[in-house]
């Protein structure tokens, strides 16, 4: 009951976590007016917009699957690791990406149990 329980937990905040990556991929697909002049006050055209939110889908893709998961944990902690850095160079707030990679992280050693052992293992 317990492992049915743990699963069920484990998927709806991987849900949780997608539906974020996925409106964020959408927001730079669908190339509206205000998410270019975003992305132009960083300096991304919208074709290198477009590829981005391409590569958050495929990120996102091998984040959920769990056989691919920690791959995918791992690019989308790259990923929003190249927000924050974005985010610091233009003098913007990161707290909206420190917090969503925080979360990310929650649900990945949650989900993974061979992460967790790997990063608190104690033998070193």
């Amino acid at each position: 009951m317990i492992m049915k329980s743990n699963k069920i937990v484990y998927w709806v905040l991987t849900g949780l976590i997608s539906l974020v990556f996925i409106g964020s991929a959408l927001g730079k697909l669908t190339v509206n007016e205000e998410s270019l002049k975003m992305a132009s006050n960083f300096g991304i055209d919208s074709a290198t917009f477009t590829m981005l939110g391409i590569l958050e889908l495929a990120c996102l893709f091998l984040f959920i699957i769990p056989r691919t998961g920690i791959i995918g944990t791992m690019l989308l902690a790259a990923y929003m690791g190249g927000a924050i850095a974005t985010h610091v160079e233009h003098g913007e707030s990161i707290l909206a990406p420190c917090i969503v990679q925080s979360i990310l992280f929650l649900i990945a050693f949650y989900r993974f149990p061979e992460l967790r052992s790997t990063l608190l293992d104690s033998k070193s």
